[in-house]
């Protein structure tokens, strides 16, 4: 029996599970957090601008994951497209870097330019977004389903969970410096780099797991695809979309300020030592989560959902009240703790009730109710919120909207939708543990 079929996965396995993770939410914090600055920096601060590309590169993200997941279900193959995908996905981020207002000005001199270098940054997030989703939430999401077991994948999920909080506090730490000089072009390379040559490594490291015959899709590939969108696919698999619901929501509320986060430090508190919070929030989140991985196995995954659940409330009602850089540092690691606390178990839970041989189908579906939708509705919410608040500030001449407080609020408000799916999976998790 191999390492990937035992409960201990095996120091080759856990290095490229660390390595495809952190570098793929290297290029998400570049993608969801710093892009929004760099638009709202360089080419519009209007926050409906940031809120319509949120939007189309999820829906890049989810075909990509969509179409990529149910083609490797039915190859029974992940590596090629994690490998490839990491490496084209890395040259899309650095081409971010050509992108400015200038030089769409000298290119198309009677255009307005403004304008354009929006949609050519747009257009871009789109082709980034899918690439990244191909290889990141379809492909390398599917493989580790495939090597972990549910015995597991609560330790596996909680140090995932913590990959988004490192990447950015490595962003933050070591990147950051460009942005704050102005060196768009540099940044955008030298995470494009990093990103392509993890697609080199996972070539030469990741191994396919065998899929036994009998557990690929049957019928034709545009079956597979829109098997999970079927009501039949949601009666017969109750839990698997009780806990995408859960997601969602959870999903929905983290969108609403996490978009603003950082302009929310720099531009309405003032803090322009923002990195350092950034850097002491993360840092004691991402300890937190990964000393809960092996208490989320062992008290069990739904048990341990609703407590997560209240920390992270607790964390969003606690931001609004924070001035100042320490009280900031206070409130943000209750409020990322949670965060990462509810993801760990909801991802673990999603894994768990996969069906067999549809590993990657279910990350399309997963891309569906936890990116889609979230980042359609939420950076929308967010920035009207903020439109409300109507609290602005001009910059050479340019008004723009600076968040406010409000947005932990309204996040707070979405997250109490989160208690029906919760409510349905511990009244169904009892119901199993009653049967066995």
């Amino acid at each position: 029996m191999t390492p990937e079929n035992t409960v201990s996965l095996g120091r080759r396995l856990w290095t490229m599970l660390v390595v495809l993770g952190f570098v793929g939410q290297l290029a998400w914090t570049v993608e969801n957090m710093y892009l929004n600055v760099f638009v709202y920096d360089t080419i519009s601060g209007n926050p409906d601008v940031i809120a319509a590309m949120v939007a189309a590169s999820a829906v890049a993200a989810t075909v990509a994951t969509l179409t990529i997941g149910a083609l490797s279900d039915r190859m029974g193959r992940r590596r090629a497209f994690i490998a490839g995908g990491y490496v084209v996905w890395g040259l899309s981020t650095a081409a971010f870097g050509l992108v400015s207002v200038d030089a769409v000005a000298e290119v198309a001199p009677f255009a307005d330019a403004v304008v354009v270098a929006a949609v050519t940054v747009v257009v871009l997030d789109c082709v980034m977004s899918f690439l990244g989703s191909g290889a990141n939430d379809a492909a390398f999401q599917a493989w580790v389903t495939d090597v972990t077991r549910t015995e597991n994948r609560g330790r596996v999920e909680s140090v995932l969970a913590v990959m988004p909080l490192m990447s950015m506090l490595v962003v933050f730490g070591g990147f950051d410096w460009m942005t704050r000089d102005g060196q768009w072009s540099l940044f955008f390379l030298v995470i494009g780099l990093i990103i392509a040559v993890a697609g080199v490594v996972a070539w030469i490291f990741v191994r396919d797991r065998p899929v036994d015959s009998a557990d690929r899709p049957e019928g034709g590939y545009l079956t597979a695809l829109v098997h999970g969108l079927r009501p039949s696919a949601v009666r017969e698999n109750p839990g698997l979309y009780l806990a995408l619901s859960a997601w969602c929501v959870w999903g929905i509320s983290t969108q609403v300020f996490l978009p603003y986060l950082i302009i929310y430090l720099e531009r309405y508190l003032e803090i322009t030592g923002y990195a350092l919070v950034l850097a002491v929030v993360l840092t004691g989140a991402s300890a937190v989560t990964v000393l809960a991985g092996r208490v989320i196995d062992r008290v069990g995954k739904v048990r341990f959902l609703a407590p997560a659940i209240a920390v992270y409330a607790a964390g969003l009602l606690l931001m609004p009240l924070a001035r100042g850089m320490v009280p900031v540092i206070g409130a943000g690691l209750v409020l990322m703790s949670g965060f990462m606390l509810v993801l760990a178990p909801v991802g673990a839970l999603v894994r768990d009730y996969t069906p067999p041989g549809r590993a990657g189908h279910v990350q399309g579906l997963r891309m569906v109710f936890a990116i889609l939708v979230p980042m359609i509705v939420g950076p929308w919410l967010g920035a009207a919120v903020i439109k409300g608040a109507d609290e602005r500030y001009e910059e050479l001449g340019v008004v723009k909207h600076v968040p406010t407080p409000a947005i932990f609020l309204a996040a707070v408000a979405v997250l109490v939708l989160i208690v029906p799916p919760v409510l349905a999976l511990r009244r169904r998790d009892a119901r199993t543990k009653e049967a066995v």
